[in-house]
């Protein structure tokens, strides 16, 4: 069980998830050596070890994310951890066709469980809206040093393409052609008053514009100080966002991470935090427009855990693209627990662990129990036989 624990917790470090189906892959094959040792057990005794091995994990994930955890995830972990428990045992069975083969069905349906768990990549949806975008940050471009030059999508924009059909824009007064009524303005580049004034139109009309504004940009680039192509280091949308009635808020130099009212974790770097929070919400003319002080939020670095797999949601490290996805208008099915301070992550550690011993010795008593039994039926079988084996030799 204590193997099992830590076993699952490597993937859980890269993340910072609290997901039960972390562990689900060493559960299974832990338990599934556990059931061919405990082969001659009945099958209160797998039970036993198949369950105890999950209930650490899922103890763990509640107390370091202070949330109980999906039922999905906690009900596939158990069903893994029994389906691997039996089919191991049954598998060292004497030759019985039918245990043989349950066995095989078991190890076959754990290994679907696995496969497709209750965590699936995103997959593009059928209605998807147009969603204009305006930046300069290189979203839709490799710079040099990134892996040669041309287009290239960002991560952030490959899980945007499965919830909108992406229009990347440099000019604000062509918006009313793209036939887009969201607007993702991400650190701009300096804009004419007229281009500014065909944004605020454009809004007034009912569009809805999330705009990342960030007063210190820390996004690396391989370009060299002055180069046009760089990405501007602050923003330029401040006679814009006063025009609207914004207020840059209070500047937060560090690099944190923040839990929003929805407990969705965004990982900030040098953002503007107004009233302790990140985001400010207007409504201008029929429109609507929401403010975050932070365009480094969406750089990969930040929010992803494995660089080459964006749409898988246990792969991120934080929430920013489901955030993303819903500020514009659309979502994401998948819900993530997060580890909280470092002391929940020590507690977490401390009762699963306590725990684990505690279930693991209490095995070990109904393993004693069942071993003393069938010794003491095995003496009761001798001596029934001996007397009939001294009158045999006796005649």
């Amino acid at each position: 069980m204590i193997a099992a624990l830590l076993a699952g917790l490597w993937r859980a470090w890269r993340t910072g998830q609290a997901d039960p189906w972390d562990w689900s892959l060493p559960v299974a094959l832990l338990v599934l050596l556990a059931g061919l040792s405990l082969a001659r057990r009945s099958w209160p005794v797998l039970a036993w070890g198949g369950t105890g091995a999950a209930v650490p994990p899922l103890l763990f994930c509640a107390i370091a994310a202070d949330r109980l955890p999906l039922a999905s995830a906690a009900i596939g972990l158990v069903l893994v951890a029994l389906l691997a428990a039996f089919a191991g045992a049954w598998l060292r069975r004497p030759p019985f066709r039918p245990a043989r083969l349950v066995a095989v069905l078991m190890m076959a349906a754990a290994t679907l469980l696995l496969w497709r768990g209750p965590a699936q990549p995103l997959a593009s949806v059928a209605d998807r809206p147009k969603l204009a975008v305006l930046t300069g940050l290189p979203l839709f471009w490799a710079e040099g040093g990134q892996g040669g030059n041309g287009p290239r999508d960002a991560p952030i924009v490959t899980v945007l393409r499965t919830r909108f059909t992406v229009e990347p824009t440099d000019d604000p007064l062509d918006l009313p052609r793209t036939g887009a009524d969201r607007l993702l303005l991400a650190q701009p580049r300096p804009m004419t008053p007229a281009q500014r004034v065909a944004i605020d139109a454009w809004v007034r009309r009912g569009g809805t514009a999330l705009v990342l504004a960030d007063p210190l940009l820390r996004w690396p680039s391989g370009l060299p100080l002055g180069d046009r192509r760089r990405a501007p280091s602050a923003t330029w949308l401040a006679p814009l966002l006063a025009h609207w009635g914004f207020s840059p808020g209070q500047f937060q130099p560090a690099e944190v991470r923040h839990l929003t009212a929805e407990d969705q974790l965004l990982t900030l770097s040098a953002a503007w935090m107004a009233d302790g929070a990140a985001m400010q919400r207007r409504r201008v003319g029929a429109g609507d427009v929401l403010l975050v002080g932070d365009a480094d939020l969406i750089d990969d670095r930040l929010w992803l855990a494995a660089p080459g797999d964006p749409l898988d949601p246990r792969a991120w490290s934080a929430d920013t693209p489901a955030c993303v996805a819903q500020w514009l208008g659309a979502a994401t099915p998948q819900d993530r627990r997060w580890m909280r301070a470092p002391a929940d992550v020590i507690a977490g550690l401390r009762w699963a662990i306590l725990v684990g011993t505690g279930w693991a010795m209490l095995g070990g008593a109904l393993l004693r129990r069942q071993f003393q039994r069938k010794e003491a039926g095995t003496k009761s079988e001798n001596l029934i036989g001996e007397p009939e084996k001294i009158r045999s030799t006796h005649f």
